[in-house]
């Protein structure tokens, strides 16, 4: 059995390296591509939060003024919360920044607001009294809530002909820090950007390697070897995830390395926060992952005819695995329970999610991984049923 899986995946991985443009196209061209691309558009990215209709934001609020209170009952689509004494503001500070709690803003007035605003005299060159508003813009909700508050606190100010400042100075009101930045950009953007990888390098290969040699007439000749048919399935398997994953990780390098760029170079999104353990996971999971995609694909590649028809059949499935991708960006379709970990595919986005984001969970990783060596190998079994069937492969 090991000679004869051996010799296939020589055959397989021989046909592939010794074709220079194959090795161009697939291995080094994704990569470069992607870094060139999200390069160029650095500048041009920029990430917009909209105002969701039924999203109602909680603030803790420290000296609100008299003046503001029927303001902000009437027109402010906000809860609010009064604090009181010090102790409570370095609470909620502490609470906005770890990203915890049920309010998303801080908003701090500087005592007797309404008598300080009455008595500035914009002519005087004087600081204007100045309104705090802290935030975590690794939330959504907080930058969305952010946006909304100062906004209305602009609009107040200019009604007063421009009496108080809104967050004036350098002080850093925004307190995520730059861990939580990169980690939110990451988790978001990753994960389906990995999936079209890993798609697209199975899609340059698989088809040629099984539908190629139908068409060519090629299959007939290893058919008809002494090897049996699952030694020949599992090494086509086997050499097509090997090159698969170099495609995907030749993607999945470029992005990031480009992916600070596309931030326009802003430096709050550093790759330096993953550590090595991060990496091995992240590892373990693609490479679980490349096995079922391998197999999905082979097996669509040995129903087709020809390489054309493989390729047509191939890309709706493509597709859903990107739309997949996408419930990494919406939080109510991210799940934690163990049991949404055997779905394949999705629990490979969900254990990416996790890991770009910081909170890796070593038994949904280890669920997702069994799964899907088991998906593999029920892959390789149907695939080897499809060998045996005659009317199958030599139909054309």
């Amino acid at each position: 059995m090991k000679s004869n899986m051996i010799t296939v995946m020589k055959k397989e991985l021989t046909r592939f390296f010794t074709d220079k443009r194959m090795v161009l196209t697939t291995l080094l061209m994704p990569g470069l591509m992607i870094y060139l691309m999200y390069s160029l558009m650095g500048q041009g990215f920029a990430s917009q939060y909209e105002d969701s209709e039924d999203f109602k934001a909680k603030v803790q609020v420290e000296s609100l003024p008299e003046s503001m209170k029927p303001v902000w009952d009437q027109d402010i689509p906000m809860e609010y919360t009064e604090l009181s004494g010090a102790q409570e503001k370095e609470t909620a500070l502490e609470s906005l920044s770890e990203g915890e709690g049920e309010y998303h803003l801080l908003v701090s007035f500087p005592e007797d607001f309404d008598t300080k605003v009455a008595e500035y005299d914009v002519s005087s060159g004087q600081p204007a009294p100045a309104v705090e508003v802290y935030y975590n813009s690794s939330d959504t909700d907080s930058q969305s809530a952010y946006v909304m508050m100062t906004r209305m606190l602009d609009s107040y100010e200019s009604a007063l002909a421009n009496k108080f400042d809104v967050n004036p100075g350098e002080e850093g009101y925004d307190l995520a820090s730059e861990e939580d930045i990169s980690a939110k950009m990451f988790s978001m953007m990753i994960p389906m950007l990995m999936m079209a990888f890993l798609f697209s390098g199975c899609m340059a290969i698989a088809p040629e390697s099984i539908a190629g040699e139908k068409e060519r007439g090629t299959i007939a000749t290893l058919l008809v070897t002494p090897m049996k048919r699952g030694h020949l399935a599992l090494g086509k398997i086997l050499s097509l995830s090997f090159i698969a994953l170099l495609s995907g990780l030749s993607s999945f390098l470029g992005t990031m390395l480009s992916l600070p760029k596309l931030m326009g170079d802003s430096g709050s999104v550093n790759a330096n926060v993953y550590g090595i353990q991060d990496y091995l996971m992240l590892l373990l999971v693609i490479l679980s992952t490349v096995l079922v995609i391998v197999a999905i694909v082979s097996i669509v590649s040995a129903f087709a005819k020809n390489v054309k028809e493989a390729s047509g059949w191939v890309t709706p499935i493509m597709i859903v695995s990107m739309l997949l991708g996408i419930t990494s960006m919406v939080e109510s379709l991210c799940r934690t329970e163990p049991v949404w970990f055997l779905l394949p595919l999705y629990n490979s986005v969900q254990c990416m999610n996790g890991i770009f984001s910081l909170n890796m969970n070593m038994v949904n990783i280890a669920v997702t991984v069994a799964s899907n060596i088991c998906y593999a190998g029920i892959g390789v079994f149907v695939l080897k049923k499809m060998f045996d069937s005659e009317k199958i492969m030599f139909s054309r």
